[in-house]
């Protein structure tokens, strides 16, 4: 029998024992360590200890949440990296970032929810040992921070189509996959400095999950925390949102323009009906920029406002469950992602109602002969059909 467990059963009884001043059942003085294992306690940080045992049933919750977001995030990215790879018309440039991003999201995921789940329903403690927590975290910060670059590379592509236009740099196969290895490189380099000492991995919030160190206040820790802020949020934020700032600005000028020309023509619109659907196909990018941006800072500015708090703020109110709660909702990106980036491409949608029929995609199809392979959209201008 588990040694922790043994010990929670004999709190438990203590507490019934004497009934007044318990805690969830816990007798006064428990603290959230104490049911940490021998062999994890040097890396517990300090600031934990102030907080008694959560209610155990916050354990059962977030494991069973856990649950639910992987499942869904492996169906999700695995549907996503399957057509894309599989269905000829969907082989693109600009659609192997949203590849890369579907299998970003998919390793996150499948390294993250097992042992989180594990330990939510078997104690509410990490229970694979120092090395496997700081490779957990190592982990998440490799495939989340790839993520984000991989969002901050869409974005770009798809303003040097949008809005540079001809004037743009061709995006070619060659140079996709050489993006693609720079956002690995990168997100790589900065998750693996802990393990050469700049900064370093640590159980975090109820301590079933692990994460980097953000409370230590020694100059070293508060410069890794303070180059991740900048590096891994402040800087992709930045440049995601003026991406796409140009993007929606592009699209409305050009509409505007149209508009000006036809009034001084004295016509209803200048455009035939296949420009009016490239109109139509430009709006919906606006749309998919302005959701683009909202989803990345309702994503991960929660878990950004956690980190910078802790490390330069009032720690006495990031509680185990204030920090755990935002980094949940991290996870949850991996299960957005690929409805704002996949689902919403409508030749995505076609190849998913051809394939998997089950998903009740209702996606109409232009005329008899077009299938999802086809290249319909080559009536439309090039920056819509490459952006999307």
């Amino acid at each position: 029998m588990n040694p922790s467990l043994s010990f929670n059963t004999t709190l438990i009884r203590s507490a019934r024992a004497i009934q007044p001043n318990v805690h969830f059942g816990y007798p006064p003085g428990v603290s959230l360590t104490d049911f940490v294992t021998d062999d994890m306690k040097a890396l517990i940080h300090p600031h934990w200890s102030k907080f008694p045992p959560v209610n155990p049933m916050w354990h059962y919750l977030l494991g069973t949440i856990y649950i639910f977001l992987g499942v869904v995030s492996l169906i999700g990215n695995g549907v996503v990296i399957r057509l894309f790879t599989k269905t000829k018309g969907l082989r693109s440039t600009a659609n192997m970032f949203v590849v890369n991003l579907a299998f970003s999201d998919f390793c996150m995921m499948i390294s993250q929810f097992p042992m989180f789940v594990h330990n939510s329903f078997n104690g509410g403690i990490w229970l694979f040992g120092p090395a496997a927590c700081e490779l957990y975290a190592c982990l998440g910060g490799v495939f989340g921070a790839t993520s984000i670059c991989t969002m901050a590379v869409i974005a770009y592509d798809r303003y040097n189509v949008i809005v540079k236009g001809m004037a743009g740099t061709k995006m070619t196969s060659k140079r996709a996959a050489t993006l693609i290895a720079c956002c690995w490189i990168y997100a790589t380099g900065w998750s693996i400095t802990p393990y050469f000492g700049f900064g370093r991995y640590i159980p975090e919030g109820i301590l079933d999950s692990c994460s980097f160190d953000y409370l230590t206040r020694d100059e070293q820790t508060k410069a890794f925390v303070l180059c991740l802020f900048i590096f891994l949020y402040c800087i992709p934020l930045v440049f995601i949102t003026y991406c796409y700032y140009f993007i929606v600005k592009t699209i409305f000028d050009h509409e505007k323009t149209l508009r000006d020309q036809a009034k001084k023509m004295n016509v209803t619109s200048l455009r035939s009906n296949a420009d009016s659907n490239a109109a139509s196909a430009e709006i919906k990018i606006a749309k998919v920029a302005l959701c683009n941006i909202a989803l990345w800072a309702a994503m991960w500015t929660p878990y950004a406002a956690i980190v910078l708090k802790g490390i330069l703020g009032d720690q006495s109110t990031i509680t185990p469950l204030v920090t755990i709660l935002p980094s949940l909702i991290t996870k949850s990106a991996s299960i957005c992602n690929p409805v704002v980036y996949a689902i919403s491409h409508p030749k995505f949608r076609l190849a998913l109602q051809e394939k998997y029929p089950w998903f009740c995609i209702n996606e109409p199809v232009k005329s008899d002969n077009e299938s999802i392979c086809s290249t319909k959209t080559r009536v439309s201008s090039s920056s819509t059909t490459e952006s999307t």
